[in-house]
């Protein structure tokens, strides 16, 4: 448990540098960033990575056909280039084993998908952690993030009664309110074909795909990642 509180003490530091960094320009010059999530195979791991993708997510909810076991995904993270950043999804996971998954693997950031409370995340994660929000008929996005305030991020993705992600389709992206307090990362649905139409509706500050970028469960599909990634440059800034 000593070296647990050391490497998250460790990884705050850097994230909250990082943080900074990318925040401050984000104010001033925004570029899209792009997270490709699910990833469960090493050639698509750096298929990815040659694409120029920002973040690799990294499923460690046993219920999604695209899981991972921390062994693999270790595995495969050690394998890759740097500067990428490695995001690890978590749903509602017992603190112990969450704590030998962010020790066995290594990852950057974690992304809970839960019904995680604020406290629960920020004594789970020290603070390094996206949350993920459903967008759920009434929810007050506003409050919410108020609410995980001291989240890195807040990412959006469609709500569905039996999904906790992965859903593969989109919300209405209308419903998004100006000027959020928080970088938005924009869930759900997203495919080559509407990246660009969500992007200018939204403005986020990162976008995630999964299912719009595969071929089946799990495993991606080059000729679809780089379609999204061209649409994606095609927007700018």
């Amino acid at each position: 448990m000593q070296l647990f509180r050391r490497y998250i003490c460790m990884r705050a530091v850097q994230e909250m540098t990082q943080y900074t960094a990318l925040t401050t320009g984000w104010a001033m010059e925004h570029r899209t960033r792009v997270k490709f999530c699910g990833i469960t195979r090493l050639e698509d791991a750096l298929a990815a990575a040659s694409l120029g993708v920002d973040a690799l997510g990294f499923v460690f909810y046993q219920s999604s056909p695209r899981y991972i076991s921390p062994v693999r995904a270790s595995a495969i993270i050690k394998q890759l280039p740097p500067f990428i950043s490695m995001v690890g999804l978590f749903v509602d996971m017992d603190r112990d084993s969450l704590a030998a998954t962010l020790v066995e693997t290594r990852i950057d950031m974690v992304q809970f998908h839960g019904n995680e409370s604020a406290a629960e995340c920020e004594q789970a994660a020290a603070g390094a952690y996206i949350k993920a929000l459903r967008m759920a008929p009434g929810i007050d996005i506003a409050a919410e993030i108020a609410r995980y305030g001291q989240a890195r991020a807040i990412l959006l993705d469609n709500y569905d009664e039996k999904m906790m992600g992965g859903t593969g389709s989109a919300f209405d992206w209308k419903r998004l309110p100006p000027n959020l307090s928080k970088p938005i990362i924009l869930a759900g649905g997203l495919d080559a074909s509407n990246i660009g139409e969500a992007i200018k509706t939204t403005r986020p500050y990162a976008v995630d795909v999964s299912s719009g970028i595969e071929s089946q469960y799990g495993v991606k599909d080059l000729a679809k990642m780089r379609e999204f990634m061209n649409e994606v440059a095609k927007i700018g800034h």
